[in-house]
């Protein structure tokens, strides 16, 4: 089985990059930059559960390897510590991988060490490629 492309799509376009990927852990780092923020200058919340879901499917999926794909169901992020600049760096880990579905704990610190954001992600496992959407 080839091994997908993490690094394309709406993960190019926070511009994460991944300095560790296995089905054991998954390490992503990324800098805050303007055009991530909200309105009060913060770090959009939104950018910490996509790199949530991102760490732990990336996780999930190279766990379950050739015996199918695996799905988000569940994505449960707490902010903790704002954040306006600097690089940060989020390091997923399983806590339970079963036979249907997958628990995978991320968290998100900045660059002083200091934990900023906390999620945890259900993942489905999938026994067979999931079918592309049907045109209208």
């Amino acid at each position: 089985m080839q091994t997908p492309d993490f690094t394309g799509g709406f993960a190019g376009l926070l511009g994460l990059r991944f300095d560790e990927a296995n089905a054991d852990r998954v390490v992503i780092r990324w800098r805050c930059r303007p055009d991530l923020l909200q309105p009060y200058g913060l770090l959009h919340g939104g950018v910490y559960c996509a790199v949530v879901e991102t760490a732990a499917s990336v996780g999930a999926t190279l766990w379950l390897g050739g015996r199918g794909n695996v799905v988000g169901v569940a994505n449960q992020t707490d902010f903790l510590r704002a954040v306006r600049d600097g690089e940060l760096t989020a390091v997923a880990t399983p806590v339970q991988r079963g036979r249907s579905q997958q628990l995978w704990q991320v968290e998100i610190a900045d660059e002083r060490d200091r934990l900023v954001a906390r999620g945890q992600v259900r993942l489905q496992n999938l026994s067979s490629p999931p079918r592309p959407a049907r045109p209208k």
